[in-house]
């Protein structure tokens, strides 16, 4: 196994490997099927992925969920290279049809939280009955924001990572382990 790559013009090193991603989404599904275990095929929760970033995330996790629900999409962005530019701007809307309904966020990453105020904000002005967020990485030395986080998968230090979905301008999100820049 390589510990090691290279993206553009950075180079990464072996951060989380994909053995410790899979034992935090087995927790984060166990708790979501306790939480959920209520949703019925005729009121099932939606789960919503952000992308792109949470693709392989929700993936991974919709493969452990044993209740029903539907899946969604949306696009939210205010990363530029490897730092966020504070501005978060909608590139697929939230899907329509959410009144009443309870929401699950699925996020890659959540560090300023501007992503989660946002598409919180939007999601309430859907009229939705409850929206819980589920989140692969947590900074938590950078996230100061009230909306609470109701699944980590885990937490990190305020560092720059990709792979397992996370990417440095568009490159490696293909990757089953997480990097972390390597400085």
């Amino acid at each position: 196994m390589d510990h090691k790559i290279s993206l553009h013009d950075k180079s990464f090193r072996l951060y989380i490997p994909n053995a410790e991603i899979e034992r935090a989404i087995d927790a984060v599904a166990e708790k979501l099927n306790r939480d959920y275990a209520s949703s019925t095929d005729d009121n099932p929760a939606i789960l919503i992925c952000t992308l792109n970033g949470a693709v392989m995330f929700a993936s991974e996790l919709m493969k452990r969920l044993n209740f029903p629900l539907e899946f969604k999409a949306c696009k939210l962005a205010s990363y530029h290279g490897t730092h966020s530019t504070g501005v978060v701007t909608t590139e697929l809307a939230l899907p329509d049809g959410l009144e009443g309904r309870r929401v699950i966020v699925v996020e890659d990453i959540v560090d300023t939280g501007n992503t989660i105020v946002e598409i919180h904000s939007q999601l309430l002005a859907k009229g939705i009955k409850d929206a819980r967020i589920c989140t692969l990485l947590l900074k938590k030395d950078v996230y100061n924001k009230d909306i609470p986080l109701d699944y980590v998968a885990l937490e990190i230090p305020n560092r720059f990572i990709v792979g397992f979905g996370l990417d440095y301008d568009q490159l490696g999100r293909n990757t089953k382990d997480i990097y972390v820049l390597d400085e």
